[in-house]
């Protein structure tokens, strides 16, 4: 493996790493060219360890050594990379880049639902979460407490954006995820395949604690949505039981991947 410097923020071969801040710009690009983008060393290794190939990285002269060594470790001599100066890396990207490397990472076909389900212990089910950071932090959440499979409607965000990925720690290369149909629809067939499907809602009409106690040792799906709106009237109706995060009187409600942290970690058996 031998690094190439590059000088030229319109070299070709950087095409997949350009544009970073323009989120249209970049669903274009990762549309044609079936890749995202991993942001700085922890990402990196994440990818390293998953099953998506890693296609190339580009990297500040000071983290060189650091990416070489990655690469070595993980018997990745093929991997293309690019070394410049940290205005090139700001340039080719279009805005810093204080953790000094960024990597194209090819993305791999959606799985089926069902193949994830079969067996699973614990899913998380995500209704119109379109906040990349909220996103991440959920599939952080779903790596710390055991989820075998997370379910994104269609109006979740891209959970394989660079701040989704970068806020995840990595984690949501690793989580099995895929996107379902509309979420009243899917729910009675996870009742159906043996999931309890659990709504998380401040209205709910069984507490946290008692729901934890109670269905300790049973397969769980938590069912979750945005903040404010919350979840649909319609996937309300669809879940087996709507449960509400006891908290202090004159608080609205807690932020999604912070309400999901609490049931998972309470029901994790």
């Amino acid at each position: 493996m031998r690094a190439t410097r590059v000088d030229d923020q319109d070299d070709p071969r950087l095409v997949e790493l350009t544009r970073l801040t323009d989120a249209q710009a970049r669903a274009a690009i990762e549309a044609e060219h079936g890749c995202f983008v991993a942001e700085g060393l922890l990402a990196l290794e994440a990818a390293l360890r998953s099953a998506h190939p890693v296609r190339s990285v580009l990297v500040s002269e000071p983290k060189l050594a650091r990416v070489e060594a990655l690469l070595a470790e993980a018997g990745r001599p093929d991997v293309e990379v690019f070394v410049g100066a940290p205005t090139l890396l700001e340039a080719v990207t279009g805005f810093p880049i204080h953790r000094g490397v960024v990597a194209s990472v090819g993305r791999l076909p959606a799985p089926e639902p069902g193949a994830l389900l079969r067996g699973a212990r614990r899913a998380l089910v995500v209704e119109a979460v379109n906040d990349h950071e909220n996103l991440g932090a959920l599939f952080r959440n779903a790596a710390a407490f055991g989820v075998d499979a997370v379910l994104l409607d269609p109006r979740c965000a891209d959970p394989l954006y660079r701040r989704s990925v970068r806020v995840s720690l990595g984690h949501v290369l690793h989580v099995p995820w895929t996107r379902v149909s509309p979420l009243d629809g899917c729910l009675p067939e996870l009742s159906a395949a043996g999931l309890v499907t659990l709504a998380l809602t401040p209205a709910g009409e069984s507490s946290l604690h008692d729901v934890a106690a109670r269905r300790r040792g049973e397969r769980l799906a938590w069912v979750v949505g945005a903040e404010g709106p919350g979840l649909d009237p319609a996937t309300l109706a669809a879940a087996d039981e709507r449960v509400r995060v006891p908290i202090a009187d004159g608080v609205d409600s807690l932020n999604v991947a912070t309400a999901a942290a609490v049931a998972l970690a309470l029901s994790w058996a």
